[in-house]
């Protein structure tokens, strides 16, 4: 099963995609758009280039576990992902993988613009992967 993660943010997201196994989570690219009903266009054409057959975007919970204004805006972008595409949703917590993210780059010294170009995509990457492996369990 193909699935695709969005890492959303407010001016870019990033988009990873698994392997057809659902095994391994691969970084897919960086969508720059402020304009949330622009930014569903351009991930549900990500969706059908990649014959996605689940969407998991990652949602922003607080660390106490609570929702605020970013997990709602995460939620209404996975209904409206779903209602434009047809295809399922998931919602997968995404604490931490920003930093994890980093941390990653860090090690494969990636620094400047090219950090900034890639930490969205990384980041969707391991919220990907972190579905995938929890679906193994």
């Amino acid at each position: 099963m193909i699935a695709l993660s969005v890492d959303l943010g407010h001016a870019r997201t990033g988009l990873a995609v698994s392997d057809k196994s659902g095994f391994l989570a691969s970084s897919l690219c960086v969508i720059t758009e402020y304009n949330d009903e622009r930014l569903i266009e351009k991930i549900a054409e990500r969706v059908e280039e990649t014959k996605a057959e689940i969407i998991v975007v990652g949602l922003p919970r607080n660390m106490d576990g609570s929702e605020g204004e970013s997990a709602q805006r995460a939620r209404r972008l996975a209904e409206k992902l779903t209602e434009r595409t047809g295809v399922p949703h998931h919602m997968q917590d995404e604490r931490g993988t920003t930093i994890t993210a980093h941390q990653y780059l860090n090690a494969g010294n990636v620094y400047g613009k090219k950090r900034k170009q890639k930490v969205d995509a990384v980041a969707a990457s391991i919220i990907l992967q972190n579905y995938l492996d929890s679906r193994k369990g």
